[in-house]
């Protein structure tokens, strides 16, 4: 049973960070309709920002102070993704209002690229480490409940509140203040939000900026764990699923997308893989979304859309 439950808190901790990821798909979209192909290029150019400044900001401040300069690089990572989630609405989104989803598609697999490649321009392609102070060292849990208890990593339940507790401040802002409200007007249909004066550049920086705070303190949180490599963009793939699972218009799926997800491939790894050979955790979640796209493509909580004609 303990080894049941270090599984499943895995798969939930690791749930909860997916989710993280996702919560900048479904932002972009519920704001703009445009499905944020380059969701996984921000969450790399944000980590790649952190983890450099952290080492630039003590060589040129002379700041001994760990907090100090991690406080310091991590307002200036999301300067950086203010000044992108700028650039993109001037000269991309700007451009292509009104346009076709396909191109507005295209152009977020543009802005991939572009982000891939200009990240590691400015600030290396190397393996970087960001460390933020979280403790690394495992604990034990219920030991009284069970035999040597439950094994749960310090930094892995710090991470999944840090997640849950972005997560929670973002679905309030979407449902409860005026800009969140403004931001789905704008997504259910751009010509008619402008014609009752809600600025439609402006909102779209707000809601790239907003998506890549979320790409900031995830790719902070994996970096950490992995370090800050070219592959964290494909570890930010996963969200894919997850949106579609939960929905691409709804924070509270991807919240349960991203769960089912993170403890689905745990659990089918360590207790299904050994009968397949292993490898499950990789390719579960694309799997499990397929099924869902063939049988409730709209999600779990996503709106259904009816063409009338």
């Amino acid at each position: 049973m303990g080894f049941f439950l270090e599984t499943l808190f895995g798969g939930l901790m690791a749930g909860m960070l997916y989710s993280l990821i996702a919560l900048g798909f479904v932002l972009i979209f519920k704001a703009s309709g445009v499905f944020n192909f380059a969701q996984g290029a921000m969450v790399l150019f944000a980590a790649l920002a952190m983890a450099r400044f952290a080492e630039w900001v003590p060589q040129w401040t002379g700041i001994d102070s760990k907090i100090a300069a991690n406080l310091i690089a991590f307002c200036l990572a999301m300067a950086c993704m203010v000044v992108v989630a700028w650039v993109i609405e001037r000269f991309v989104l700007g451009k292509l209002v009104n346009q076709e989803g396909i191109t507005l598609l295209m152009a977020t697999l543009g802005i991939t690229y572009f982000l891939d490649g200009f990240g590691q321009t400015v600030f290396g392609s190397d393996i970087y480490k960001i460390d933020v102070g979280m403790p690394k060292d495992p604990i034990f849990l219920f030991e009284k409940t069970f035999e040597g208890g439950v094994l749960i990593g310090q930094e892995d339940l710090i991470a999944a509140g840090i997640a849950a507790a972005l997560v929670v401040v973002l679905a309030l802002f979407f449902q409860k203040t005026a800009t969140g409200r403004a931001l789905r007007a704008v997504a259910d249909d751009h010509q008619a939000a402008q014609s009752i004066g809600i600025p439609l550049n402006r909102i779209w920086v707000i809601v790239w900026s907003v998506a890549g705070f979320a790409a900031l303190v995830a790719g902070i949180i994996w970096g950490s764990k992995l370090g800050v490599q070219f592959s964290l963009s494909q570890v930010a793939l996963k969200a894919l699923p997850v949106v579609i699972l939960g929905g691409l218009t709804s924070v509270p799926g991807a919240i349960i997308g991203g769960l089912l997800i993170g403890v689905g491939e745990k659990l089918s790894e360590v207790y299904i893989g050994p009968l397949l050979g292993g490898g499950i955790e990789i390719w579960f979640a694309y799997v499990l979304a397929l099924g869902f796209l063939l049988v409730r493509p709209q999600g779990l909580f996503g709106e259904k859309i009816i063409d009338r004609v």
